[in-house]
């Protein structure tokens, strides 16, 4: 499947809604001419910002480019307005050797508007934080990447939705725990945690 459908962007347009996406190698075309616009375009605005944290310093910066007429001979001309880089470097510390691991990561995105840079940062954590909060999180206590359900997966989906939705409004301790705890405590209990009144 394609990482960025066209029909989105016509959906977004449509909907007078501006969209955000992020482009993968596995769009060879597009992320090749992001990655040109980008080393051959001076951005709009930039914006750096910092994230530390235990064993973790993560700096990035998020420029935004104009494409102006550079996708011309594109399908991309009438859907894409501009390109946003970020990148980010991180640094974790080994806590056995208190060394340094540093990695250096570049990824694009695609704007069917042109965004001030502190707004598209603002998008794209916003993204993985639902990222990190959500799916990360629904995989840990649900282990869903692993589910092996082939009949009517959306249903279950559903199903672990609502209990993710129950454990997260009554959480004690962690997910994991709570989940196990709700189990072993049978559908009575599990009932009163649905209880209102």
């Amino acid at each position: 499947m394609r990482c960025i459908v066209k029909k989105t962007f016509e959906v977004a347009a449509a909907a007078n809604i501006e969209l955000i996406v992020q482009i993968k190698d596995n769009q060879p075309t597009l992320f090749h001419q992001a990655h040109e616009i980008t080393a051959a375009t001076v951005p709009l605005n930039a914006v750096a910002s910092r994230t530390r944290g235990r064993n973790r310093d993560e700096r990035r910066t998020v420029s935004v480019f104009d494409i102006g007429d550079k996708l011309a001979s594109t399908d991309w001309q009438p859907y894409v307005k501009s390109i946003i880089r970020v990148d980010r470097d991180c640094y974790t510390r080994n806590s056995k050797t208190g060394l340094l691991n540093q990695t250096t990561e570049t990824a694009f995105y695609a704007g069917n508007a042109t965004f001030t840079a502190i707004r598209a940062a603002d998008s794209v954590r916003g993204h993985w934080k639902i990222e990190t909060t959500s799916h990360y999180s629904r995989d840990v206590t649900f282990a869903e990447d692993r589910s092996r359900i082939r009949t009517k997966p959306g249903v279950f989906a559903r199903v672990r939705s609502f209990a993710f939705n129950i454990l997260k409004a009554n959480r004690r301790d962690t997910l994991p725990q709570d989940r196990y705890r709700a189990a072993l405590s049978g559908i009575d209990q599990i009932l009163k945690l649905l209880d209102t009144t």
